[in-house]
């Protein structure tokens, strides 16, 4: 099967060649729709609720993925080292019956729950509700003894009153042109990362520390072993060296998860898919029987398919202690402590 390659991003965004008129033209009324929103939650003309626990949301101000589903794993971990006991909200992109609350069991069908929270619930063991209307998500965490909860995404979700919240950015893309949607990749204006609790800089597999600015918290991406999709034994990604693979990735911005696998020495075959893509075993078939490498976002929508040479490449978010000091800092203790 030849694969049809979908464009995730407008080529604009980021490659420094000027937006199209139309796409300037319609970032006025987006940004006017914006700061009237904004304005109107400030002023009390729309409702905030407030949960009766912490709320800690992770998200982004340039649309497309940025690295925002392992740290909230990282972070539902550290909160349980911690002692608290941490719950997920979602509202699970993507999903059949989208406005249907529910909870998400490690065994559930992607379709039902969304791949991202199936993900965090099976990494996790943490309770994970997913619920187009988060306030509700929140109080049905709290409802169930959940004392804090993690939102995965929702930063211009202002409806939910939040205590902190986490900016997460690819420091490959950073805000690309700077300009808002249509024209630009931004969900909002560049201001708005200063009202963030903590900005966190995703550099994927990169030792450096040196593309973080002030004030930014560098967060890197381990990979700590490739799984095989099916029953076997694990192997280390450099199993992998100087070897040309099929890489197969469905999420935000595939580019990141390529360009992880180069900067491991591996020979990437690219196969970008669609964010949230549903997958069928066709379209796995690539014409030759090199290994396939995907991430562990697309492995729990194919976890039942027969691809003998697939392999899930997970990845785990570090963060300087640092971080997770000042976040538990920015916390009242959990109950008992």
């Amino acid at each position: 099967m030849t694969h049809v390659r979908l464009p995730q991003t407008p080529h604009w965004w980021f490659d420094g060649s000027p937006p199209p008129w139309w796409a300037r033209a319609l970032s006025w009324p987006y940004a006017a729709v914006v700061a009237v929103r904004r304005a109107a939650y400030r002023h009390g003309l729309l409702r905030k609720h407030r949960v009766g626990v912490p709320v800690i949301v992770v998200g982004n101000l340039v649309a497309g993925g940025s690295g925002k589903t392992p740290l909230v794993i990282a972070l539902v971990q550290q909160l349980r080292a911690a002692g608290w006991t941490p719950g997920v909200a979602s509202r699970g992109y993507g999903r059949a019956q989208a406005r249907t609350p529910r909870w998400v069991e490690a065994g559930a069908a992607p379709a039902l729950t969304g791949d991202e929270p199936l993900l965090i619930a099976q990494a996790t063991a943490a309770r994970v509700r997913v619920d187009h209307d988060r306030v509700a998500a929140a109080r049905a965490l709290q409802a169930a003894g959940c004392d804090i909860v993690v939102c995965d995404d929702g930063l211009q979700h202002y409806r939910l009153v939040r205590d902190v919240e986490i900016e997460v950015q690819d420091a490959r893309r950073r805000y690309g042109n700077g300009r808002l949607l249509p024209a630009g990749p931004l969900r909002e204006p560049l201001e708005r990362a200063a009202d963030c609790s903590f900005r966190v800089l995703n550099l994927g597999l990169r030792e450096s520390f040196s593309d973080a600015a002030a004030g930014e918290w560098p967060m890197h991406l381990r990979v700590a072993g490739v799984h095989p999709l099916a029953a076997g034994r694990p192997l280390p990604l450099q199993a992998f060296h100087g070897q040309r693979v099929h890489a197969v990735a469905g999420i935000g911005e595939p580019e990141r998860f390529f360009s992880m696998l180069r900067e491991a020495g591996l020979a990437v075959v690219p196969h970008a898919f669609p964010d949230h893509h549903g997958y069928q075993p066709a379209d796995f078939d690539f014409g030759s029987p090199l290994p396939v490498l995907m991430t562990a976002k697309d492995a729990v929508k194919c976890a039942g398919f027969d691809l003998p040479s697939a392999w899930v490449v997970p990845v785990e978010a570090q963060l300087p202690a640092a971080f997770w000091q000042a976040l538990q800092v920015r916390l009242q203790p959990p109950a008992g402590h």
